[in-house]
């Protein structure tokens, strides 16, 4: 399931959109200012931000050299093409003006989400204090490198790219099968275990939360 920031000051449209997106199947996040979205993206990586520009605390253009690799597409009532020209150029992916189709809007978030799922467009995970590198395969804790076994590694960064989630134990050994055919439903709990240890030791705080009849999520409650 991808996950989605929406920012947005105007309650109404906030909620439309939330709507809108976990019609779809889409999970949201939402702030109402610049400032409070700058606070969850330190904490969490989502697939893809919509962004308005006018903004209490930090604006939108203001916002936007915080975020990296992450496809943001802009919603905004501003209709100037030298401005519009300007943030195409600089890390923004797409821009719907005000008012828009909602149709248009699901059909380019589609799009930007193919277009991340094949290309490495967030290497690096950070969630609170846990830093995922995708590239170079690292974990670490506030800055402490944590050896991982294949399979934790696997858990981890399914955990990581869905921060806000509960993550089914169904789910896991389905999306981490590939990679780790090794595990399997009676020995996940024990990878996972093994991975809340380590990043226990690392950081004195337990990171990973068992949700009961369910699954596993990340647990920001210490962080």
């Amino acid at each position: 399931m991808h996950t989605i920031l929406i920012i947005d000051d105007d309650p109404d449209i906030n909620s439309m959109l939330t709507q809108l997106l976990e019609k779809e199947g889409y999970h949201t996040i939402r702030a109402y200012s610049g400032t409070e979205a700058g606070l969850l993206l330190a904490m969490q990586t989502p697939d893809l931000i919509l962004l308005d520009l006018m903004l209490p605390g930090l604006s939108g253009e203001e916002l936007l050299p915080q975020i990296k690799d992450i496809p943001v597409i802009i919603l905004s009532a501003k209709t100037d093409i030298d401005g519009k020209v300007d943030l195409l150029n600089h890390g923004t992916c797409d821009y719907i003006t005000k008012p828009f189709d909602t149709r248009e809007l699901l059909a380019r978030i589609a799009i930007w989400l193919r277009v991340r799922s094949t290309s490495p467009l967030a290497p690096v995970l950070k969630c609170g204090d846990l830093t995922l590198d995708t590239t170079l395969q690292r974990v670490s804790v506030m800055g402490t490198p944590v050896k991982l076994t294949r399979t934790e590694y696997a858990i981890l960064k399914l955990l990581m790219q869905n921060p806000t989630q509960t993550i089914s134990k169904s789910t896991i050994l389905e999306r981490i099968s590939e990679d780790t055919p090794d595990c399997t439903e009676s020995s996940l709990k024990v990878h996972v275990s093994h991975l809340r240890g380590k990043l226990q030791k690392a950081g004195g705080k337990d990171y990973i939360e068992s949700v009961w009849g369910i699954g596993f999520q990340l647990n920001f409650t210490n962080s």
